[in-house]
């Protein structure tokens, strides 16, 4: 991700996550610590014709790391892009030597909680009333050891992401991440 990312970032996450959207001021300060040697990691997915179809971001701090996003366009939700986002993480951690990988997901949405399964995440608590101002609760899932994950478990199936908020994954038939924007 990069600073020409924020504007349609912004258009995606006021759309996703219209209760608790991050503002564009706190990805300014997200992009700041995404430089190397860095404690944040960005991407973005693109279409074809360079539309925005999703992004995931990680934080790396001390060896430990936590997913801090990730969203999908809900037009291209049911193929895989959420899982090909997560992947992305995923491997940035264990690249970046972290022991353990945390994130938070609505105690609601089930079907993001089998995708981050699938990756190896493990429930390990829940934080009361994370999200608001809807007051939900957060499951606090962990993967120990990231990037030592067999490669099959990371497959794209059609569950979806919500380390953010809710949402479902997208297609990656006509999705890329596009390397420019890291």
């Amino acid at each position: 991700m990069r600073w020409w990312d924020i504007a349609p970032v912004m258009e995606l996450e006021l759309r996703l996550f219209p209760e608790d959207a991050w503002s564009s001021a706190m990805y300014w300060s997200e992009l700041a610590e995404a430089r190397p040697g860095g404690t944040r990691h960005y991407t973005v997915a693109t279409t074809p014709d360079g539309a925005l179809a999703g992004y995931a971001g990680l934080m790396v701090v001390a060896g430990e790391g936590d997913v801090q996003t990730i969203a999908v366009d809900q037009r291209r939700q049911g193929g895989g892009l959420g899982a090909a986002l997560l992947d992305d993480l995923v491997r940035e951690a264990g690249r970046r030597g972290c022991a353990e990988l945390l994130l938070e997901v609505r105690v609601d949405n089930p079907r993001a909680q089998r995708l981050y399964e699938r990756f190896g995440f493990e429930p390990v608590g829940i934080r009361r009333g994370y999200y608001q101002p809807a007051d939900v609760d957060a499951l606090v899932m962990r993967l120990d050891r990231p990037g030592a994950a067999a490669p099959a478990a990371h497959a794209p199936t059609n569950d979806a992401p919500a380390a953010h908020a809710p949402m479902n994954d997208a297609p990656t038939n006509d999705v890329h991440k596009d390397p420019r924007h890291g």
